[in-house]
């Protein structure tokens, strides 16, 4: 959640998703009520270091980590907080002061702290404590969030072993110091709320969650048959499709081929993000197809689709709305569809919180595609529309035939003098590395000479050669600071790869 939205929190009253609470040096004593009942009811929002009244208060910096620590800790404890749901609150200075943002998603169990359940109302938290009210409350969830459905007879074995040391692998590298990775794995899972006991029923297991994030292939298609993420590229046969992939695999795999695919068929755009270089592909599909695993509806039967077009990117899955039309990303209430799956992503650093997709798309669309919006459309089904900058070329339906025909014509045209200068002993062996130079920077547009080097094997020298060579002849060109910027090819050659990929 960006400092904005933190403020626009701030600037709202308190409610059935919003609480403050006074924290100078330690966790608040009734913190982990509200926590269970915000849980137990629809979600919400909790600032630490801020009054009733929307005073900021702050938190005295010395205590700053050991509040945040405590708080990760007890989150991931059966003991404070059962089952757990570990929770990673982010630090904000309002007006100077340091206060803490605690995201608590709406979750698919029943949860209990001090042994007793907690439910939310306008007025506050107030405990459950008769069994038709905790039966009430265990039904409802049951009823909506179907990702929590126990199968009993679904065993440890079912799942792809080498899966763990992946997860742990992903775990680690966002969060070396996580709670997860000082257990088994089988804990691991308890701890992510994918073994759960169904007190409807009195039967305990893996979840439904568990079968799709973790699952074999074929424990995956014996309980839900119809899943699949239909992965299309139409940009010349509108009817059928250029390319096409089936995923029918657990989620985590899933998510990987999905963003191979889009690196296959998606070029990258330059960007800098202060003195960092950055993948705005990645940071926008990333966020896209997270969306597309985690917020699907699983139990209908309506396939999830991720389309490519030449002008613009559809998805479009199952969904159990909370609302209907398209999203105001400048005000909305994020809802978690699958609160265990959302979770667990977080933990691998696919996802960063919840809400955050809409948001970051939005930010970064801006520099992939000037101009351009992206729509978010809430209903039965859910569907995101992101429209594609048509000045890039579709890198990743260029043969090397292509791209070698778009070279050679422009080496062969225009100003004879520069050209018998650029031509003159381009050999068979030559004209192949040129090509070579501007197919990586077709597909990595901006990248820099050091990295061309890279791409086609050569010395850092040999590939400047052939890089003057292609400036000299205006195929190429370099584009911003001398220490940041990067080679594109010019706006002419583009023109002329878009018309080649399309015919």
């Amino acid at each position: 959640m960006s400092l904005e939205r933190v403020k626009k929190l701030l600037r709202q009253k308190e409610s059935i998703r919003l609480e403050f609470k006074e924290s100078k040096s330690d966790l608040p004593a009734n913190l982990f009520e509200t926590i269970c009942s915000m849980l137990n009811r629809e979600g919400g929002d909790i600032l630490l270091g801020v009054s009733d009244n929307r005073t900021v208060k702050g938190i005295e910096s010395d205590f700053l980590e050991n509040i945040t620590a405590s708080l990760v800790a007890l989150s991931n404890n059966p003991n404070k907080l059962d089952p757990p749901f570990i929770l990673f609150p982010k630090i904000y200075t309002l007006k100077g002061k340091p206060v803490i943002h605690v995201q608590v998603p709406e979750s698919s169990q029943v949860h209990r702290t001090a042994s007793l359940v907690y439910d939310r109302s306008n007025d506050g938290d107030f405990k459950v404590t008769r069994p038709q009210q905790i039966a009430e409350i265990y039904n409802r969830k049951r009823m909506h969030y179907t990702e929590g459905i126990v199968y009993p007879g679904l065993g440890f074995s079912d799942f792809k072993p080498e899966l763990f040391l992946k997860i742990r692998n992903l775990i680690s590298s966002h969060n070396p110091s996580h709670p997860w990775l000082a257990v088994d794995d089988d804990t691991m899972l308890r701890m992510a709320g994918l073994w759960k006991r169904d007190h409807h029923s009195n039967k305990e297991g893996y979840t439904l969650a568990a079968a799709l994030l973790l699952g074999k292939d074929e424990v995956i298609q014996s309980i839900l048959p119809h899943y699949k993420v239909d992965v299309l590229v139409r940009r010349v046969d509108l009817l059928r499709y250029d390319d096409r992939e089936y995923i029918q695999t657990n989620l985590i795999d899933a998510y990987d081929q999905l963003m191979a695919f889009v690196n296959k068929h998606l070029p990258d755009k330059f960007y800098m993000e202060g003195d960092q270089r950055i993948s705005l592909r990645t940071k926008i599909f990333r966020e896209v197809i997270a969306n597309l695993i985690v917020h699907r509806e699983y139990t209908n039967g309506y396939p999830a689709t991720f389309i490519i077009y030449s002008d613009r990117v559809e998805t479009e899955n199952a969904n159990n709305p909370h609302g209907e039309g398209p999203i105001d990303s400048d005000n909305f209430t994020p809802f978690p569809k699958n609160p265990s799956i959302a979770k667990f992503f977080i933990q691998l650093g696919r996802v960063e919180e919840l809400g955050s997709g809409v948001l970051n798309v939005n930010r970064f669309l801006e520099q992939y595609a000037p101009g351009k919006k992206p729509q978010f459309v809430e209903g039965t089904t859910f569907k995101t529309v992101l429209p594609l900058d048509d000045t890039l070329a579709d890198a990743n339906t260029l043969s090397e035939e292509d791209i070698h025909e778009v070279v050679k014509r422009a080496l062969s045209d225009g100003n004879d003098g520069v050209n018998d200068g650029v031509n003159d002993g381009v050999n068979d062996g030559v004209k192949k590395q040129l090509i070579a130079v501007v197919e990586a920077i077709v597909k990595r547009p901006g990248i820099r000479a050091d990295e061309i080097a890279k791409a086609i094997k050569k010395a850092k020298p040999t590939a400047e050669r052939y890089i003057k060579r292609l400036r000299d002849a205006h195929v190429i060109e370099f584009k911003g600071a001398p220490k940041t910027g990067g080679y594109f090819v010019t706006m002419k050659i583009n023109r002329k790869l878009k018309r080649r990929s399309l015919k």
